[in-house]
């Protein structure tokens, strides 16, 4: 999937700026992303500290080049965001999504440093530091109505198809203004809000990579298959 944002990127960057002006993503489905792959995830805990520090920036690195995009972008949440997925979501410029959506930093329930930008970009689109302090120090799962009062998304919907309707208005709605003023003023709002971010993904991917050897991860990983709640040993 990396792979496939990464050769999206690349095709929708050539188009000319009367010909792309806004980009949309969403879901293929009920969800917008349910997070990080198991069989990915079990095999983090048989490679060395090194090669998932250099793995772990590479898997970030493909979904972030979302930012590269001279357009802005807007992130549909048609449904559950979880983990990666809405680490994802939150490299968007904008956000929007409905009511019933459910949006988590789930890993910290996996005994897992959380990764692919969420400590950057939750702290940059909520309302406060502390808050978003509390989503990745709790695993909890909000609703898309509490994202918008959190400032995670700009707003929240009554239906996922009304989300949709929303996220058009807006890309319209850009795609009406001057195409090369929207691609210069995208390159300095981002040019801004990513001072810092490669030391931030560096330090996520090393943290992760420790993450993966200890016994707590091992745990969060069987409860996840077994569908309990963990039991970790603090290990």
């Amino acid at each position: 999937m990396g792979q496939g944002i990464e050769s999206a990127v690349s095709s929708l960057s050539q188009l000319s700026p009367t010909e792309c002006k806004a980009v949309i993503i969403t879901g293929a489905g009920r969800a917008f992303s349910a997070g990080g792959d198991v069989s990915f995830l079990d095999e983090r805990k048989r490679d060395t500290l090194h090669n998932n520090t250099a793995t772990m920036m590479a898997f970030y690195e493909r979904f972030l080049s979302i930012r590269t995009l001279p357009v802005p972008t807007i992130a549909c949440i048609n449904g559950p965001a979880m983990g990666a997925g809405l680490c994802f979501a939150m490299a968007t410029d904008i956000r929007v999504t409905h009511h019933a959506a459910k949006l988590g930093y789930t890993f910290v329930t996996l005994g897992l440093h959380p990764g692919m930008g969420g400590t950057y970009y939750t702290a940059l689109g909520c309302n406060s530091s502390q808050v978003a302090t509390r989503l990745l120090l709790t695993g909890d799962i909000i609703s898309g109505a509490e994202a918008a009062t959190l400032g995670l998304v700009t707003s929240s919907n009554a239906t996922s198809e009304l989300a949709m309707t929303e996220s058009l208005a807006i890309a319209r709605k850009i795609a009406n203004q001057s195409p090369m003023a929207i691609r210069s003023t995208i390159r300095t709002i981002r040019a801004a809000q990513d001072v810092g971010l490669h030391a931030a993904l560096l330090n996520e991917a090393t943290e992760q990579a420790a993450s993966y050897s200890t016994k707590d991860y091992a745990e969060g990983l069987d409860a996840l298959r077994d569908k309990r709640p963990p039991n970790f040993p603090g290990e």
